[in-house]
């Protein structure tokens, strides 16, 4: 269903070419002339970081499941309510998760907290979505309805568990042991909440390794894109372009006929080259619709990022 202006949702998890959808989306955003809304999954956590710490004790003691991958530990009521309001009036209720002492220095508060809700200005191209839950849909609530494009970020599960190990252990000071009982604990609500969205998406890209990660508990070295191959898949392959897709992709091929492959050092390309028309028609029938003019290419619109900077 199409909705004015356009909600882009990209979901899955952060470590899954997170830094690549990044960046192509700053540049597809960059050479449309598009004033895109960034917001952070992670600001519709219902914990701050040490209110999380004593939840988790407190589920454990209840014999209860707590996670940042189900309902529970978030508010995803209030990103419904905000995706819905965005599209009717573009503008919504928005805050952030501060991740690092930089950004949450910033704010005069701490790391793991957040920073107060707030009404976003409008004239605004688009919103976009980046996290866990874009594709959404658990008991009364059904984020995935007020995507007008979704986008699964698809994690390889022994490569997430492999960047989640490397960086809990190095940046977060718990053992291996420790990273192993959390990945143990988030298992049912990785089955029930996450991968369930991936059946509705529009496009997905995932990751799957050329090299051999079959123990992530006792692998080093984390493959590079360049050792891993794209998947990507359409929900809707008759309305694709393969010939097209195929000669802007050097070294692909189709495994199914609406599935494509790629070298994973092309990713970030692919990406570009995947979502680019997409995203285009998206906005020039907003425009259309809405009876707003393609802005000079003299003007500067950027894509929206952390504490109103644009994300570079």
């Amino acid at each position: 269903m199409s909705r004015e202006p356009p909600n882009i949702a990209v979901t899955g998890s952060s470590g899954a070419g997170s830094s690549s959808i990044t960046r192509a989306f700053e540049h597809i955003f960059r050479r449309e002339r598009v004033k895109a809304v960034y917001i952070q999954g992670s600001a519709f956590h219902r914990y701050t970081r040490a209110e999380m710490q004593e939840e988790l004790l407190r589920a454990k003691q209840e014999g209860r499941s707590l996670t940042h991958f189900g309902p529970e530990g978030n508010h995803l009521d209030k990103l419904e309510s905000l995706l819905f309001q965005y599209a009717v009036t573009g503008t919504g209720v928005y805050r952030y998760y501060l991740h690092s002492k930089e950004h949450a220095d910033a704010m005069g508060q701490e790391p793991g907290t957040f920073s107060p809700w707030k009404m976003m200005k409008k004239k605004s191209d688009l919103l976009y979505y980046r996290g866990l839950h874009g594709g959404a849909i658990s008991d009364d609530i059904d984020i995935a309805q007020y995507a007008d494009l979704l986008i699964g970020i698809v994690p390889n599960i022994n490569l997430e568990w492999i960047r989640k190990i490397q960086r809990d252990t190095s940046m977060r000071g718990y053992t291996k042991a420790e990273v192993r009982q959390s990945i143990i604990d988030r298992m049912s609500d990785y089955v029930n909440h996450i991968t369930p969205q991936f059946s509705r998406t529009h496009v997905n890209f995932q990751l799957v390794p050329a090299v051999d990660t079959s123990d992530p508990f006792n692998m080093p070295v984390y493959p590079t894109d360049s050792e891993s191959l794209l998947i990507i898949s359409f929900r809707d392959g008759t309305q694709v372009d393969f010939v097209r897709l195929k000669s802007m992709l050097p070294e692909s091929f189709m495994s199914r006929r609406d599935t494509i492959v790629v070298p994973g050092g092309k990713l970030t390309h692919a990406l570009e080259v995947v979502l680019m028309p997409m995203i285009h028609e998206l906005v020039e029938t907003s425009r259309k619709i809405r009876g707003i003019k393609k802005p000079p290419k003299k003007k500067k619109c950027g894509l929206i990022g952390m504490l109103g900077q644009s994300i570079g």
